[in-house]
Order: structure tokens, then C-alpha cells, then sequence
């Protein structure tokens, strides 16, 4: 890519501007893609990740679980606030890639609740990186409350800021990626992972209880893939993106934000989101290729510990960090195990430990999750708010 544009550099002079945010209070930023967990806008984002859960999707179901009708996966959340998503400010023209989030569940999420949030810039930590060498890492935290006022989650997330051009001449994290010729799967090699799909397990009404679990136990793997522009895009249907906009809400953004307008092959400023679904640009910036989102892997992770725990589960925390780019053409496979069984306040919870690698055996990502689980002795489930 000798022909390839300058992007621009991360300054101290940016760093040291961006730094005095560091605890204030964030005003008004984009509007959130859901304002309120509606029957349609949990299903479009369960979907977007590839989850049928009956809990979120079939009204009739859910009518007979112990919440008595719909309620939100816990990663819908995501659609509320744009900066959990990796909406970051300062540094502009700097690439900003999610790269994970430590979050904490208080309370379920219900149909037609209504969500507002808050956020700060929490920190910035310099790291050097065989990506992009230089990269800071901007971490956002973020409260989420319903319409009560109660605080049902928070969490922490962060993106790595990078220098596109560095990532794109002198990064080695893909430089054997890269040399790979293009890979075309056989029938064969792709029935392997529609086998998990086809025997995937909701977990659903069946309880799940906390002394028929053991450290050391299994969960079963799950399969995300394969990577296509198409299952990106189901995902920013139920997610909303970060900057996809059309016409003149697409100018407006440019005009206000001018850093985010990096012009396409026909000279027109588009949004960096593309890197999702334009192969060119995708290159450009260092990476293999297009590929998934952040908080579209990370809600991989939560889906598998929410099929596994049962709707009488209650997931507590879940932390994932991002360690490569799924592009397209990837299959991913997610593992998981029992780390240990405690008590604590008089919950009964289980730690699990999580892992996904691609069909190379490539770390893609690392997750953890704390599940509250009923016992066999409780005469009341655990549910948060049933």
C-alpha cells in the first residue's frame, strides 16, 4: 500500500488534553440506539448475535417463567449508551478498536423499560503494542439505571487508540495473516461447527443448581461464525453502530466531527466504521481484513453463560478482553469451565472461566463470568426482580 493516505498521529499535546476529562461527567453525547427495552428492540438485538432464547424472543414462553413475561439479555445494554460501545472522545483521527469490558449486573432489565445512563472517562494507559506499536488505551465507565431510578448495571470498557499508518507498515501482529492465501472452507470443515449449532442447548426452564455444579465442569463450546459482512451488519441492525448514518444526519455528524470523515474511493468522508464491512479500508488501518465488532464478541461470550445458566440464573459480572480481529471468513469456537463454586452474602454463585479460539487455533478472546445460582434447598429462585 505504498499509494496509501496519512492519517493523523497521536500528539502529547491531544494526550494531555484528553487527560483533564479524566473524571468529569460527560454531557449529552449521540443518542442512544434503544432508549427503552421494547419486545422488538430486545429481539432485534438477541438475534443480531445469533441468541433464540425463548426468555427474550416469544412473549408465550416468557408469560410462564418466573419474571412473568419478556425480559432483556443482559449484553442488550450495549444499545443504550454509545459510549460502553466505544463511542470515545478526543484524539481525532486516531483509530479507536473496542477491546473490553468488565461489567456488573444489579438487577434485570425488563420489557419497555426505560434506560438512562452516565458516564466519565475513568483512565488512560499507554502500551506498546506489536499492532500498532504505540496505542493508549481509553477506559469509559458507565451506570445504567431504569426508569425508577434503580441502578441495574455498570461496567467499564475500553478501545485501544491507535496510528493507522504505523498499524498498516510496521505492525507484526498479522504479518503471517496477512501472507496467508485466501481460504475457502470444504462442506466438510464447515459441518463441523453447524454441528454445535444444530445441538446447541437452552438451558431454559430447567433449573440449573448450584450443588449439581462442580469446579473443573465443562460447558458445552460455542460456535459463532462463520464471520461474513452480513452477520456483521445483523449485528449493527440490533446494536445501532457507532457512526452509521445516512444523508444529511450523515453530514451533520461529519460537519460537526470533521476527524471522523475519512473520504472513500469516490473522495466522499464516510464513517471508520467501515472497517466492518469494507475490505480496502479494513487494510488500510492494519487490520487482516473486515471484521466483527467489539461488543458483538463480548455478547458472544455472555450468551453462552446465559444458555448455560437457565432462565432461574442470574448473571452477575462478565469481563472480556479482545486479543485479535475476527475477520471475515473466521470461525470461531468458545470454550468454557468452572473455575470454582462459592458462597458470598448468601448467594450461591459459580465462576467460569472463558476462552475463544479461531479454526487456527488463534486467541481471539478471553471472558469470564460470575453466575448466581439457585439451590435445591431454596424455596424462592434467586431471580433478581421476579
Amino acid at each position: 500500500m505504498s499509494n496509501a493516505r496519512e492519517f493523523p498521529k497521536i500528539t502529547e499535546q491531544a494526550l494531555d488534553e484528553l487527560r483533564q476529562r479524566i473524571g468529569v461527567p460527560i454531557g449529552a453525547t449521540a443518542e442512544p440506539w434503544c432508549h427503552e427495552a421494547t419486545r422488538d428492540n430486545i429481539r432485534h438485538y438477541a438475534h443480531g448475535i445469533g441468541d433464540d432464547n425463548p426468555l427474550w424472543c416469544v412473549p408465550e414462553y416468557a408469560a410462564k417463567s418466573p419474571y412473568g413475561g419478556i425480559v432483556a439479555l443482559p449484553s442488550f445494554l450495549f444499545a443504550t449508551n454509545r459510549i460502553i460501545s466505544g463511542y470515545v472522545g478526543g484524539l481525532p483521527g486516531i483509530h479507536a478498536m473496542w477491546s473490553g469490558a468488565d461489567w456488573r449486573w444489579h438487577g434485570i432489565v425488563r420489557r419497555n423499560d426505560a434506560i438512562s445512563s452516565e458516564a466519565h472517562l475513568k483512565d488512560l494507559i499507554e502500551h506498546d503494542t506489536k499492532f500498532a506499536g504505540r496505542a493508549v488505551q481509553q477506559i469509559y465507565h458507565v451506570n445504567f439505571h431504569n426508569q425508577h431510578g434503580d441502578l441495574v448495571a455498570e461496567a467499564d470498557s475500553w478501545c485501544f487508540r491507535t496510528e493507522r499508518d504505523h498499524a498498516r507498515e510496521r505492525g507484526t501482529k498479522y504479518s503471517q495473516v496477512k501472507a496467508r492465501p485466501p481460504r475457502r472452507y470444504t462442506d466438510e470443515e464447515l459441518a463441523k461447527g453447524y454441528e454445535l449449532y444444530a445441538n446447541e442447548e437452552i438451558r431454559g426452564a430447567t433449573p440449573r443448581y448450584f450443588e449439581d455444579v462442580k469446579a473443573g465442569d465443562e460447558l458445552p463450546v460455542m460456535f459463532k461464525g462463520p464471520m461474513t459482512v452480513t452477520g456483521f451488519i445483523a449485528y449493527a441492525q440490533g446494536w445501532g453502530g457507532l457512526y452509521i448514518r445516512a444523508n444529511k444526519l450523515a453530514w451533520k455528524m461529519v460537519d460537526q466531527h470533521p476527524g471522523l470523515g475519512i473520504k472513500n474511493r469516490f473522495g466522499i468522508p464516510d464513517c471508520p466504521e467501515r472497517v466492518h464491512w469494507e475490505q480496502e479500508f479494513a487494510l488500510e488501518v492494519g487490520a487482516p481484513g473486515a471484521y466483527d465488532y467489539g461488543p458483538e464478541r463480548c455478547s458472544w461470550l455472555t450468551h453462552q453463560l446465559t444458555n448455560w445458566m437457565g432462565d432461574a440464573g442470574f448473571l452477575s459480572a462478565a469481563s472480556c478482553k479482545i486479543r485479535r480481529h475476527n475477520p471475515e471468513g473466521d470461525l470461531l469456537f468458545i470454550k468454557a469451565r468452572v473455575a470454582r463454586c462459592y458462597t458470598e452474602g448468601g448467594r450461591h454463585l459459580v465462576e467460569i472461566a472463558q476462552e475463544a479460539h479461531n479454526q487456527d487455533g488463534e486467541l481471539s478472546i478471553l471472558g469470564s463470568g460470575v453466575v448466581e445460582l439457585p439451590t435445591r434447598q431454596q424455596a424462592v429462585s434467586v431471580l433478581r426482580g421476579a
